[in-house]
């Protein structure tokens, strides 16, 4: 199982609050996380990741075990501890402004 946490405005599209928890079939990458959640919450397609490019929206970034995993690829591996549900997978919505 795998623990994601959204914004908030994710979680009220989504209707959720607090954890997602979701099964991740095969290897634990972001593309993986990230097609599942959108499999089981449909109203977060593009959302998260472009329509067209699926490539990660600019003012959202992806944290795991105190790393910022946002400019990896989508396909390599998480960390352990998010496939075993230890750590949860983080969509944070970055601040911007001045």
């Amino acid at each position: 199982m795998i623990r994601i946490l959204l914004p908030a405005h994710l979680r009220t599209l989504a209707g959720v609050s607090g954890e997602v928890i979701l099964e991740v079939g095969g290897a634990v990458t972001q593309r993986s996380v990230l097609d599942a959640l959108e499999a089981k919450y449909p109203m977060l397609c593009g959302t998260i990741r472009e329509h067209g490019t699926m490539k990660r929206r600019a003012f959202l970034r992806f944290f795991a075990c105190g790393e910022d995993l946002s400019h990896e690829p989508p396909e390599a591996l998480l960390p352990e501890a998010v496939g075993k549900g230890v750590e949860p997978f983080l969509v944070i919505a970055a601040v911007a402004g001045g």
